[in-house]
């Protein structure tokens, strides 16, 4: 980790069905209070009280913020907007740096132990969105969206067994364990896509804040986003 910055980092997720907002110290490395509720959808309408309210928790205000990460994708599309565009408004607002963590990354670096793993999200529509890391945290393949028999392949460069992370691990534990002797076999260390939210601060804390962070999608939306504006996040958008 890089040396920590003053202040507070404000971290906000809404990639998935959860939101969630946690404020966390990078000088003591420590969440100083944190909250999450399963929404599914209404991110929007949710996460302003929601910001409130955890501030209120940490007894601070957002004076003390002195940097902001937010989610940006792969993810629900909707979900994604949101999370990007509530995190530029307040930067904007407050004056400090925004950044953007991939969220692959931070299911994968969550659960990151001493050989490679492989987050690997069920993108629905016969694809998965996947990224592989080095057990040393290194990206050794992007995110990317890809066919679930593509994978042997494309993490070739792992030379081993990897564990795997996230609501695609099942469908990618098939596809790998099919032609590996059984010590290569991989290990499903957690079945669900979700943020932990102080690695998600942590990751914040390394990431460059040279350019706005910008949604990443790995292919167009399953639907239609509306039209109408709900919220002014999406102004910043």
């Amino acid at each position: 980790m890089s040396a920590p910055t003053s202040g507070l980092v404000l971290a906000i997720d809404t990639a998935f069905d959860a939101c969630s907002v946690a404020v966390f110290d990078p000088l003591r490395g420590a969440m100083v209070a944190c909250a999450s509720e399963e929404l599914g959808k209404g991110h929007a309408e949710r996460l302003p009280g929601m910001v409130d309210a955890v501030l209120a928790q940490a007894d601070t205000s957002f004076g003390a913020i002195s940097r902001i990460g937010a989610t940006i994708g792969p993810g629900s599309f909707t979900g994604i907007r949101v999370c990007v565009s509530a995190a530029r408004a307040y930067g904007l607002a407050l004056g400090v740096p925004v950044v953007g963590v991939v969220t692959l990354h931070a299911m994968a670096e969550a659960w990151r132990r001493n050989r490679p793993i492989l987050a690997v999200h069920d993108a629905k529509r016969g694809e998965v969105y996947s990224m592989l890391l080095s057990a040393d945290g290194e990206v050794m393949a992007p995110p990317s969206a890809l066919a679930p028999d593509k994978l042997p392949e494309w993490i070739a460069q792992a030379g081993g067994a990897v564990d795997l992370v996230g609501s695609g691990a099942a469908v990618a534990l098939a596809v790998l364990a099919a032609n590996r002797p059984e010590a290569d076999s991989p290990t499903i260390v957690s079945d669900r896509s979700a943020i932990d939210m102080s690695t998600l601060a942590r990751l914040s804390i390394d990431a460059s804040a040279q350019h706005l962070p910008k949604p990443l999608y790995l292919r167009s939306a399953d639907a239609k986003p509306p039209s109408r504006r709900v919220s002014l996040f999406d102004a910043a958008s």
